[in-house]
């Protein structure tokens, strides 16, 4: 029987398809893999924002594939794969759309079966579908055609002539879609048309496909050349040849939506961005996040334990956030086996997203305002008769606001502050985000929170010109406005779903 050491030794490769951009396109399994690796290594098409889900302690390796852009040669690459494999590692290999559809991916597994590793294929679907799709241009139409060919207009420069076979497309027909060739648009129109195919084809190529970014240009055979010239058009581009073209005046989606060409800067925790950012994309923003905070546990761990090893003694529990919840079930958790060791102790919550958290744990929630700040807290308080004796646990993050302790004191509570976490400015740009403010700016910065708004300005990054902004509720504001900033567009109901409501209705106004 082999033994459990030596089974541990034996990595393996994952040739994983990262997808066309959109992070809703990646599949399940792909997930998983950048989950468990040791070792990510990934391309430039390959949405970097995935390398959120890698493991805090996986070593990540930018193998680049970027025209004029220093990156590892091929045979770089399939010698890294085998080295970290050989060295006992899970090693995930993220490559743009599928890997075996014009990705080398066939190469790479060519190499790696060669060197005696295990490896596993992860299909990703591909942008020469999904592209289209998002363009509202189906590839397929039983009124416009049969059948549909891909063909790549990134060859091996080690050829001598091209293996296209245009005079084939040509007689061929039906949609034909070519990867990785803007750059040489002008060339292959020129040869498809010499070979018989009509100027005034419908051509359409879609640039950024499925993210926030995505842009279409269409023409024709004849001068679709010149416009990628005149427009600056670059990639990259998938392109579609074909009748079907034609669809994408009904049938374009993606492009129509309230905040489409927006782009939005979201600035929260790594860990809590996700939810604001998948609703701004969903109204079609091309939503980018910029932690300016990490969440890391209580500056006293044993203390903050120590609170919330008596929580059963106390009267009511506050949680002012989500992190506060985590931070105090997770250390709960590890203290007992059982919810009913929490005792008849009732809870209350700020805000909906709190409150949730909360019921998360199949707790429920006693008190909650209607209002998402402290002193709406007191008031509710207040309402049910007054907190004068009453053992109160407020579970918050380290230098936050103190209104409701200082409050809860002097309405006559017995009020212990229990750390729950702490917030310290993000310094690392794992998914070059940072870079990409400084290259491209933004139309809009979300603030979510005061720090937020304080670790944003500590990074010392320049204001973009003519960047808005955008507040979750007044404290935020405040803060922000102390600080010398103008508010653009300050929330009516202060949490993340009356935030992203506040910037829909200020876009749309404007495009009136």
């Amino acid at each position: 029987m082999e033994s459990k050491s030596k089974r541990k030794s034996a990595g393996k490769v994952y040739l994983v398809g990262a997808g066309p951009g959109d992070l809703g396109l990646i599949t399940l399994r792909a997930k998983e893999c950048i989950e468990r690796g040791d070792v990510i290594v990934y391309d430039h098409l390959a949405n970097p924002e995935m390398l959120g889900w890698a493991r805090e302690d996986a070593e990540i390796i930018y193998a680049g594939k970027k025209a004029g852009e220093r990156s590892l040669s091929q045979e770089e690459i399939n010698k890294l794969l085998v080295e970290k494999a050989r060295a006992g590692k899970e090693v995930v290999r993220l490559k743009g759309g599928d890997p075996f559809v014009f990705g080398r991916g066939a190469e790479e597994a060519k190499a790696i079966v060669d060197a005696g590793v295990g490896f596993e294929i992860v299909p990703g679907i591909t942008s020469a579908i999904a592209g289209p799709a998002y363009a509202g241009i189906p590839v397929t139409h039983r009124a416009e055609n049969s059948h549909v060919t891909f063909f790549t207009g990134h060859e091996d420069p080690s050829k001598t002539k091209s293996a296209i076979d245009y005079a084939g497309l040509a007689k061929l027909g039906g949609t034909q879609v070519m990867l990785m060739g803007v750059e040489r648009i002008d060339a292959v129109t020129r040869e498809m048309m010499a070979h018989g195919v009509r100027p005034d084809l419908p051509v359409a190529l879609v640039r950024w496909a499925t993210t926030g970014r995505q842009e279409t240009l269409t023409g024709t055979l004849g001068d679709i050349a010149k416009k990628v010239v005149d427009l600056g058009f670059e990639s990259p581009a998938v392109a579609v040849f074909g009748d079907v073209v034609a669809l994408r005046k009904d049938l374009n989606w993606y492009e129509h939506r309230p905040l489409s060409g927006k782009r939005i800067v979201v600035t929260r925790t790594r860990k809590q961005a996700g939810v604001l950012t998948s609703q701004l994309r969903a109204l079609g923003a091309d939503a980018f996040e910029l932690p300016t905070i990490r969440i890391e546990p209580p500056t006293d761990l044993r203390e903050f334990a120590e609170l919330v090893q008596d929580a059963h003694i106390y009267d009511w529990i506050v949680f002012t956030s989500p992190n506060g919840v985590d931070g105090f079930f997770d250390v709960f958790y590890k203290l007992y086996d059982d919810a009913r060791e929490i005792g008849g102790v009732k809870i209350a919550a700020i805000g909906p997203a709190t409150a949730q958290r909360v019921r998360d744990f199949h707790l429920h929630v006693d008190l909650q305002p209607e209002e998402f700040v402290a002193e709406a807290v007191v008031r509710a308080f207040q309402k049910q008769g007054g907190v004068e004796n009453l053992r109160i646990l407020l579970a918050r993050a380290e230098k936050a606001r103190d209104v409701l302790s200082r409050e809860l004191s002097k309405l006559g509570a017995i009020v212990d502050e229990a750390f729950a976490y702490r917030t310290v400015p993000e310094t690392r740009d794992l998914t070059g985000a940072r870079r990409r403010f400084l290259e491209e700016g933004a139309d809009l910065i979300t603030f979510t929170s005061s720090s937020t708004v304080e670790n944003f300005l500590a990074l010392g990054l320049p204001w973009p010109k003519g960047m808005q902004i955008a507040s979750i509720g007044p404290i935020t504001s405040k803060t922000a406005r102390e600080h010398g900033l103008k508010i653009d567009i300050e929330a009516r109901r202060y949490d993340i779903g009356g935030l992203v409501e506040a910037i829909r209705k200020f876009f749309e106004g404007k495009n009136v």
